[in-house]
């Protein structure tokens, strides 16, 4: 079982841009102190996050760090081009020492497609030629494709090459059936984000996934799972530092999408049954515990990072989540 801390670099109130990404490789380096498994950084291309090219973020952080896996949370990949994520995250395995990774998605902001000159008509087929080239391109062979979404590719080699003959690779699936037969078809392993409801509900997708890698012949892959959460010193103070800055990323969503505002009663209804994993340390072992369990996955992912939390408390969630909550998991999973 390992261990994940996620974030999209979530711009805080009066912080410039720049200070909010170099606390971000901070956030990272404390992180791989004190031993959590993986740091993920997402790409967003909008003014309420930072980061819109993780990679880069992921190569300083790897130059501080000596054991943390650095990758993404997700890589955009249908607003991109496979060749150049290949050779980005392949440049970002050498720096690492072999520590790169990607979580290819769709994303679940649009503003890359008009940015990159993409149309939104195209979204399904994007994803799945451009998912389709990626895989090609993980074997680090000769490459022979064709598609309708960029030129095709004949006996192309792409370089560098990594040292161990392969990126580590999974799918990100934020409920859609068809994704997650897609990851198994692929044979890469599957990525479930959270972010809505009780996560025992997304049993039957654990259960697809396994059942269509045997239908496909691929190998058992792990499966992960991305929730979002905070963690304090008791669960009062949790729900009461996180509330404001939460509301204010939900409604903002809200508006974009026409959801209903956020009342506290529905806030803490999501923390004691949905998908936030929010309380104290004691608290979120329980339910993070709870979560593996119910799901059989073999690894958790915390997005930490929420709208305009300062910094001081995104380091005091990371400090207890590295000391204690994780030690708590694993005393919980062996009991």
């Amino acid at each position: 079982m390992k261990f994940g801390l996620d974030t999209f670099g979530d711009v805080t109130a009066d912080t410039p841009y720049a200070h909010v990404i170099r606390n971000v490789v901070e956030q990272a380096v404390l992180a791989d102190r004190l031993g959590v498994d993986a740091f993920g950084i997402g790409e967003h291309h909008r003014d309420d996050f930072a980061i819109s090219s993780p990679e880069i973020v992921l190569a300083a952080i790897a130059a501080r760090t000596e054991r943390i896996s650095v990758g993404t949370a997700v890589t955009v990949l249908s607003s991109d081009d496979p060749v150049r994520v290949y050779e980005r995250f392949a440049t970002l395995d050498a720096v690492s020492n072999g520590r790169a990774e990607i979580i290819l998605g769709r994303g679940s902001f649009t503003e890359s497609f008009p940015l990159f000159g993409y149309d939104l008509g195209d979204y399904d087929r994007l994803f799945e030629e451009k998912t389709e080239l990626m895989a090609e391109l993980l074997k680090e062979k000769p490459v022979t494709w064709s598609g309708t979404v960029r030129p095709p590719l004949t006996n192309q080699d792409v370089f560098p090459k990594t040292e161990s003959g392969r990126i580590t690779t999974w799918i990100g699936v934020g409920g859609s059936p068809e994704s997650v037969v897609r990851a198994a078809g692929y044979g890469l392993p599957l990525v479930l984000a959270i972010i809505g409801g009780e996560p025992a509900r997304f049993a039957p997708y654990v259960d697809l996934y396994h059942r269509a890698l045997k239908e496909f012949g691929n190998q058992t892959q792990p499966i992960a799972v991305h929730c979002p959460g905070f963690v304090a010193g008791t669960d009062q103070e949790a729900a009461d530092l996180l509330w404001p800055h939460a509301r204010r990323m939900l409604d903002r969503l809200g508006r974009e999408r026409g959801w209903p505002a956020m009342t506290r009663a529905r806030f803490e209804a999501d923390i004691a049954d949905g998908a936030w994993h929010v309380g104290s340390p004691e608290t979120v072992a329980q339910k993070i515990a709870a979560t593996v369990k119910a799901l059989g996955i073999q690894r958790f992912d915390l997005k930490f990072a929420h709208g305009t939390l300062p910094h001081e408390h995104l380091m005091n969630t990371i400090e207890l989540y590295g000391t204690r909550v994780i030690p708590r998991v694993r005393e919980i999973l062996g009991e």
